[in-house]
């Protein structure tokens, strides 16, 4: 096809993904602002109740703009740059912060465990200074990535990313963070195992909120796996409905996985008998009652 016949379907593609992603994260808002405002507007605030509202609202501002540009709506070239980078810094922050909501549900899993909590925290800060170092090397040089205008017709233009090195720089860079991700699921996977034996023994059946974060975990970690190749295989030179489909997975799964994370506990909360503790920290540690107590506790985020 022709170079305008390229770019009409370049930006017929792009716009169409673009409502498909709006569509999908309102609905998803809609789907659970009833829960919210039960669980979150409706009660107590904790630390847990703040890194849902960030992730939340943070991801929705972060979706809604990677939605709106690249041609839905018109951008001059000069602001589109910019917009763009606040795009890509966006998403490694709210990656970033999807990481301490994970590690702030390990440290519950280990009994706030002191030594768990220093060892996670310890080896996220080289994870954040990796983030941080891809944003700047890779979707901040103009030399590796730079945006420009296609201009279609007078009254038709829209702005479009052109990649000028390779995937392979993406791909190495992602291995520390997926090896970390790896240590998150398996200290997860571990924990839960534990505590299958011990309630085996104790012929109880397994604690409902230890399997629910523990399946979330391994969710995510699917989740994120999938994310950082697609991520990868950005800077290929895919067909445009490849790269098109990849971004409607890019831009919509973590931003709705990362706040259900959350409020599923607290629905699960309300529907149990439960002993209610309010404290500042996790959600539940509720398999260290003894055993032949008949209330389970958990800890409120």
């Amino acid at each position: 096809m022709s170079e305008l016949e390229e770019s009409l379907f370049a930006l017929d593609w792009n716009n169409n993904i673009s409502v498909a992603i709006i569509t999908t994260i309102s609905y998803e808002y809609m789907l659970q602002f009833e829960k919210e405002v039960t669980y979150v507007w409706g009660r107590q605030w904790s630390v847990m109740t703040y890194l849902y509202l960030v992730a939340r609202y943070f991801g929705i501002l972060v979706v809604m703009t990677c939605a709106c540009w690249g041609g839905l709506f018109y951008i001059p070239e000069a602001p589109c740059y910019g917009i763009f980078l606040f795009m890509q810094w966006g998403i490694s922050a709210y990656f970033a912060l999807a990481k301490v909501i994970l590690i702030w549900r390990l440290y519950a899993l280990y009994n706030q465990s002191k030594p768990i909590l220093y060892i996670l925290l310890g080896l996220f800060l080289p994870i954040v200074a990796l983030y941080i170092a891809v944003d700047i090397f890779l979707w901040s040089r103009p030399s590796a990535i730079s945006v420009q205008e296609v201009i279609i017709t007078p009254n038709i233009k829209y702005c479009t990313a052109v990649f000028h090195i390779g995937p392979m720089l993406a791909i190495y860079a992602s291995i520390p963070i997926l090896c970390y991700d790896i240590l998150l699921v398996v200290l997860a996977i571990a924990v839960l195992m534990k505590h299958l034996k011990e309630r085996k023994e104790l012929r109880m059946k397994p604690n409902t909120y230890v399997v629910m974060i523990v399946r979330y975990h391994v969710v995510y970690f699917v989740m994120h796996l999938a994310n950082q190749i697609f991520i990868a295989i950005l800077w290929a030179d895919l067909p445009i409905v490849v790269m098109n489909l990849v971004l409607l997975f890019n831009d919509t799964a973590p931003f709705i996985l990362v706040p259900r994370l959350i409020i599923s506990i607290w629905e699960t909360h309300a529907n149990d008998n439960c002993i209610h503790v309010s404290t500042t920290f996790e959600d539940c540690v509720c398999w260290t009652l003894p055993p032949m107590e008949e209330h389970e506790m958990d800890l409120d985020a």
